[in-house]
């Protein structure tokens, strides 16, 4: 994921975060630092502010996942006074994260009674740059870590400072900026418990493909639909919402290729005149063509994973329509260069969809890997070659089914634009 070069598949585009480590005194590394970075090139962050906060915080918790990033360990994140003091609200727990207070923060009476709140329900807070006589030293009481400048400190000054540290147990003391053995010298002879700096490790540029938002809200219409009860109020709400998506509905639904004989003005009369079945059908044809901007080639063989995992579903005890889902998300993620689990993180799936995508357990699991090794051509190590458990009827209705609904698709679109 790191350092990818700097092309997006059709229907995505890139998003990128920076990572420095933060090692321990034996070597290990005890958390990270996360960066704003505009792009794959970027040595260092062009602007500290709250977009910087907003966009690394969105990009670590949704488009690449906090596990993805950061795994178990410490995650900190540059915090701006307008998250420190409520005026925007943080959008993760407290779990794993260290909140820093930027050196360029006005410690007033506000952010003080603003961190008093965070350390309130299980926030912890570092403070950044610490150079003391700056007002910070007010929220040292509050404070869990402490980065001190090591190598830009007067000598001078090192063991004074350090003494205010000390008099907080609560604190742990992170010396950043180290370039040079000497530094790391310099923090074994003080017992400084962290540490930060380019001669440990720089930082690197981490780079995911998302989808722009809009093409989310379609992608959110296939978990809706992906229940056997699915909520016919939240699938039309979705549909509504969409104005590109509403008018494709609509026109399909009044198409004569999907045989229907009332033309219809409304998301709901359609739904209704049609049945949900009918729509899901259709909206997940719409959604994958509209999401991954596909040609007619990659459409159908979408779709023949996907009806291939709904025709093979009962031989896994799974439930063919969300075997259905499963195949057309994987097909989808494939189109988009990026992985399913980083899909789901944006859909509202049900909990085995989710284990089957993201961890590939339960049965519609073990009916992607059945899939997967379909397509690959390794159906012997799967077991599959044995008697009865020859793919051929499942495969040719899964091809016949698709070509027949690409086809019916290319000709209501033909009959719309005429």
């Amino acid at each position: 994921m790191e350092n990818r070069p700097e092309s997006p598949q059709p229907g995505s585009r890139l998003v990128h975060i920076g990572r420095q480590p933060i090692f321990d005194a034996s070597g290990d590394i005890a958390g990270y630092e996360l960066l704003f970075r505009g792009n794959t090139q970027a040595v260092a962050a062009d602007r500290r502010d709250a977009y910087a906060t907003s966009q690394v915080i969105v990009n670590a918790f949704t488009e690449f996942g906090l596990d993805e990033v950061v795994g178990d360990r410490m995650c900190f994140i540059n915090m701006t006074r307008e998250f420190l003091t409520g005026e925007l609200i943080l959008p993760f727990g407290p779990e794993n994260v260290v909140l820093e207070v930027l050196e360029t923060i006005e410690v007033d009476d506000a952010v003080v009674a603003g961190v008093s709140n965070l350390v309130a329900v299980g926030y912890r807070i570092a403070l950044d740059d610490f150079v003391g006589e700056s007002g910070h030293e007010r929220l040292l009481p509050l404070a869990s870590y402490v980065k001190l400048d090591l190598p830009s400190c007067d000598p001078a000054r090192i063991e004074e400072l350090l003494a205010v540290f000390r008099e907080f147990p609560q604190i742990q003391i992170v010396a950043e900026g180290l370039e040079t053995l000497d530094d790391l010298a310099l923090c074994d002879r003080y017992g400084i418990e962290l540490r930060q700096g380019y001669v440990l490790s720089r930082p690197k540029v981490m780079t995911a493909a998302c989808i722009p938002p809009f093409k989310l809200r379609r992608l959110e219409l296939l978990g809706a639909l992906s229940a056997v009860d699915a909520d016919l109020d939240k699938v039309v709400d979705i549909i509504s919402s969409d104005p590109a998506l509403t008018m494709r509905v609509l026109r399909a639904s009044n198409s004569a290729a999907v045989g229907s004989i009332q033309r219809v003005s409304s998301i709901r009369q359609a739904v209704v005149l049609l049945g949900l079945g009918h729509i899901r059908r259709w909206a997940m044809l719409m959604v994958i063509d509209d999401v991954a901007e596909t040609t007619e080639a990659q459409l159908t063989n979408a779709l023949t994973r996907a009806r291939l995992c709904h025709n093979l579903a009962t031989r896994f005890e799974g439930d063919p329509d969300a075997a259905f889902v499963a195949g057309l998300i994987t097909a989808v993620a494939e189109l988009l260069g990026i992985t399913a689990s980083s899909l789901v993180n944006h859909l509202p799936l049900t909990p085995d969809l989710c284990a089957a995508l993201t961890r590939g357990t339960g049965p519609l699991g073990r009916m992607l890997r059945v899939v997967d090794a379909y397509e690959r051509g390794d159906m012997a190590q799967m077991g599959f070659t044995r008697p009865g458990n020859d793919l051929t009827g499942a495969v040719m209705d899964a091809l016949r089914w698709s070509t027949q609904t690409v086809a019916a698709a290319a000709g209501s679109r033909l009959a719309v634009a005429h």
